[in-house]
């Protein structure tokens, strides 16, 4: 029996415009999907994914492979979570690249983690048809990186540490539907979001030089002005809002809605000695704290 795990992720900065060849930065978390495989003597194979979002990831990922490299047997696939899909942390990303690095064992395949990266971003488009992939990059290599669409460019970044709140806002977010949203917006104002967009990259570039300075000051200032784009775009609601103001008003460097908004996440970038008060902001307005540790491991 093989035995992989994958990891979640968190969107720092960069939302919405790296699906549009903008870079973005992500860090992978300690809150895991694992993957038991083993070859069975069955006709079909079987597929137990009972605290996965679907079993669809499971299901394509393994189709996929199976005919890009002529396999005939049977496998069994069970899948455990250390997290919901609920929470928007990107458990089917972390699903579909723990499956295929279970196959790549396996059937000992010999795939890179470049190689798992394109496996894994070719599923993702045959289920949703849209994506970045950059949930896919975060699972596959983890760590914290600055990613551009399509695995063009994936460089980590090195840090000693981040100080990071995050808030759940207790609402789903439909993630296909608000980069639809977003797509049928750029056809109607082409001009003002390629404005945001390049804002956006900006904002990343000065990120990207404050986290490795571990200026986290200045990283927190890119979160609000981060925040006040996505607002612009149309993708934050009054729920997450109201959590990002409280996390500043109560001493956040920062704060901005984490990933495609209509719900899931926020990230607040938190001094140390404001943190337990961030914390009480946050929950008083209805959000609820999920304790992660950043920078986790990619799959292994």
């Amino acid at each position: 029996m093989i035995k992989t795990s994958a990891p979640g992720k968190l969107l720092l900065l960069g939302d919405y415009a790296v699906v549009y060849g903008h870079p973005c930065i992500v860090t992978a978390v300690e809150k895991r999907i694992n993957v038991e495989a083993q070859i069975i003597d069955a006709r079909e194979d079987s597929i137990r994914t009972p605290q996965v979002k679907e079993s669809r990831f499971v299901l394509e990922t393994i189709a996929y492979i199976k005919e890009q490299f002529t396999i005939t047997k049977s496998i069994e696939i069970k899948t455990k979570g250390d997290f919901s899909h609920q929470v928007g942390l990107g458990s089917s990303s972390a699903v579909t690249v723990a499956t295929a690095e279970a196959l790549n064992q396996l059937f000992k395949l010999k795939l890179t983690k470049k190689d798992i990266f394109t496996i894994c971003y070719k599923v993702n488009l045959l289920i949703q048809g849209v994506g970045s992939g950059f949930d896919i990059a975060a699972a596959t290599y983890g760590k914290t990186i600055r990613y551009v669409k399509g695995g063009d460019s994936i460089e980590e970044i090195s840090l000693q540490s981040l100080p990071l709140i995050v808030g759940y806002s207790g609402i789903k977010a439909d993630t296909p539907y608000y980069i639809r949203k977003v797509a049928e917006a750029f056809k109607q104002r082409q001009t003002e979001l390629n404005e945001l967009f390049a804002s956006t990259h900006i904002l990343v570039d000065k990120a990207t030089e404050a986290l490795r300075k571990n200026d986290f000051e200045t990283v927190g200032h890119c979160f609000n002005d981060g925040h006040f784009i996505l607002q612009q775009l149309g993708v934050s609601i009054p729920k997450l809002d109201s959590m990002v103001k409280a996390a500043r008003n109560a001493g956040a460097w920062g704060a901005k809605l984490s990933g495609a908004g209509g719900g899931d996440c926020m990230i607040a970038l938190v001094p140390p000695d404001k943190s337990q008060k961030v914390k009480d902001a946050i929950t008083r307005v209805g959000g609820d704290i999920i304790e992660v540790e950043l920078q986790a491991n990619g799959v292994m």
